[in-house]
């Protein structure tokens, strides 16, 4: 049961839109999908719309009334297939701990229990804060999502430093899965300057092709459906990409454990 963290630096940049779009994904092949909503805002469970919420995330990762996963888990309006575990604005105090203390393996003891799952798929929120931290020491690998915009570089070296810091000092299993460059534009120069920049810095991370900015996406997930089951000809070029990034995910995770790759620093 492979765990991936979806990560980025600040938000706008798409993190919740790929984090879905790979739901949506392993709910086309049948796939049991678990989403664990770490972002305070909560976009993906408001997407997700689970049914009968009665813990979040928050309650699982409290200490004064302990929840299991198990008990937390909504199905999705998604399907069966696809379970939340939903989140909510209090999470935000758990990215700046209030004795200064980092509870760095609260989500991975919070896991270690979920047996019924084939991915578990952590939104982080947008920050390389506390609560990313937790996900990254309890993940296998971690997906990091930019923009082609003029801070993707220095964005993506500060998040794949977040994920090399954690493996080192507190999860060795983890490694970076890539970086996905969401909303390009094939017609900007800007955009093709800043893929180009990453790819000189990157080559080995950056994952091919990058998602195109569509406006079934953002279509989709105000009808609260897989980008997967929107009909139109971007929605199907996006699902198609998405179903190429999830093999991607599952393989990484099949192959192990190995040295963690810096690409091209």
């Amino acid at each position: 049961m492979p765990v991936v963290s979806v990560l980025s630096l600040k938000g706008g940049v798409g993190k919740t839109s790929v984090t879905l779009g790979l739901a949506g994904a392993a709910a086309a092949q049948n796939l049991r999908c678990v989403v664990v909503d770490l972002d305070p805002q909560g976009n993906a469970t408001t997407v997700l719309a689970p049914d009968g919420v009665e813990f979040t995330a928050n309650d699982v990762l409290t200490g004064d009334r302990p929840v299991t996963v198990g008990d937390a888990l909504a199905v999705s309006g998604w399907g069966e297939s696809v379970r939340v575990l939903a989140g909510e604005p209090a999470l935000e105090r758990r990215n700046h701990p209030p004795d200064g203390i980092p509870g760095r393996h609260h989500v991975r003891s919070a896991l270690s229990g979920l047996r019924d799952a084939d991915i578990v798929l952590i939104d982080c929120p947008p920050s390389l804060a506390e609560l990313t931290r937790n996900a990254l020491a309890a993940s296998d690998t971690a997906l990091i999502v930019t923009e082609p915009t003029a801070f993707a570089l220095a964005g993506a070296q500060q998040a794949l430093g977040a994920v090399d810091a954690v493996r080192s000092a507190h999860n060795l299993r983890l490694r970076p899965a890539g970086i996905v460059v969401n909303r390009f534009r094939s017609g900007t120069a800007e955009h093709r300057y800043r893929l180009d920049e990453l790819l000189a810095a990157y080559r080995d991370l950056v994952i091919d092709p990058v998602l195109p900015e569509r406006s079934a996406i953002t279509r989709a997930q105000g009808a609260g459906v897989p980008i997967q089951r929107w009909p139109s000809p971007g929605a199907r070029e996006v699902g198609r990409i998405f179903a190429g990034y999830l093999t991607l995910l599952l393989s990484s995770a099949g192959a192990g454990a190995g040295p963690f790759s810096k690409g091209a620093r």
